[in-house]
């Protein structure tokens, strides 16, 4: 105990900054009463897909992949594992060479069906931060590096997938990034423009940067057979129409596929900036709204209880579905949890049949 305490100690404040990085591996099996096929479901990240909650020794249950898992063994009439391979507080270099390297057997598996990854949230949050820190002239290279990590690690994942993943996969999917902290970062920086010599808002610094690597993220898919779950979109859009211009914000928001890096971030930064909204309060009707983000202002939010993952090791169970069918494709809570929205974009990539 003498040595353990401390250890927790240092791993709890460690996984908080996002400045170390925790195993959580989990593999829970949805149930399907009455079947005799099971299919899994692969996915490999950082804190988001962990289910992180702020715990070194559990994360919650239903995380984005595991909901997946539920979709599907509803649409597959089958039992589903969802395996989560996962490091929470890892950067994209290490979630590629220590998760989708390392740990390749588990997509390789002849069962497997769905992979999916996420990767750079970390990447950009030490950017961010770094930044902040940031006094005297500003120096956007740590976020113009951030970005070119991202793209070379997102790539590489895709390729090594794509090289290595069972023959049998039906669904290869990439989850982008969403913007946690928007609102908190509507404020000034410490530093100054280097051309005009006052100081910048630091949501519209980040938040460029952020559309540059979610086009990337989701053209890269596009060009290399992966389809990309848009959270940016699903997280920070309303699910009505809020500016009358006939589309619902979350569709409106969309990575559209095939079109320029400049038209995105345009769209993104510009011709529909009004409609964005931090995750903390998103809006399902103009008078309804739930909270996507834990108390952290960085994680998602997420129903249902928790699973061992982390400082003990990763944990594996099984258990029957919160839902045994959805209708239209979605479960009743599917809106109103982070994980559950996340989880759900997911889900509209799934194919007819295993």
């Amino acid at each position: 105990m003498r040595t353990l305490l401390p250890a927790l100690a240092l791993l709890t404040l460690g996984a908080q900054a996002a400045a170390s990085t925790l195993n959580q591996n989990v593999s829970w099996t949805i149930d399907r009463p009455g079947t005799t096929s099971k299919y899994r479901v692969v996915a490999y990240g950082d804190s988001i897909y962990a289910g992180y909650n702020g715990s070194t020794v559990n994360a919650a249950k239903y995380s984005a992949p595991t909901v997946d898992a539920e979709y599907l063994s509803a649409h597959w009439n089958a039992a589903i594992e969802s395996v989560r391979r996962t490091k929470s507080g890892a950067i994209a270099s290490d979630v590629y060479n220590n998760k989708i390297v390392a740990e390749r057997s588990y997509m390789q598996a002849s069962n497997t069906r769905v992979v999916t990854f996420e990767m750079c949230g970390n990447d950009g949050l030490q950017a961010r931060t770094s930044f902040k820190g940031q006094t005297g002239t500003c120096d956007d290279s740590v976020l113009t590096t951030a970005e070119a990590n991202c793209k070379t690690y997102v790539t590489a994942a895709m390729d090594y997938i794509n090289a290595n993943a069972y023959a049998g996969v039906k669904a290869k999917i990439i989850s982008n990034l969403h913007y946690p902290g928007y609102t908190a970062d509507n404020t000034q920086s410490s530093c100054k423009d280097p051309s005009s010599g006052a100081t910048v808002k630091m949501q519209d610094k980040f938040l460029l940067s952020m559309a540059r690597i979610n086009h990337m993220m989701c053209d890269v898919a596009r060009q290399k057979g992966f389809m990309c779950a848009d959270n940016f979109a699903q997280y920070m859009g309303a699910d009505y129409d809020s500016n009358g211009d006939g589309k619902i914000d979350s569709d409106a928001l969309r990575y559209v596929a095939g079109e320029s890096q400049s038209s995105y971030v345009t769209r993104i930064n510009s011709t529909l900036r009004s409609t964005i909204r931090d995750a903390n309060t998103h809006f399902v009707s103009a008078s309804s709204s739930y909270d996507y983000i834990q108390s952290d202002d960085t994680h998602p939010t997420y129903n249902g209880s928790t699973v061992s993952a982390g400082l003990l090791g990763g944990s594996t169970g099984n258990g029957v579905a919160r839902y045994s069918s959805f209708s239209n494709g979605k479960s009743p809570i599917w809106n109103q949890y982070g994980h559950e929205r996340m989880g759900w974009a997911v889900s509209v990539f799934n194919v007819a049949a295993p």
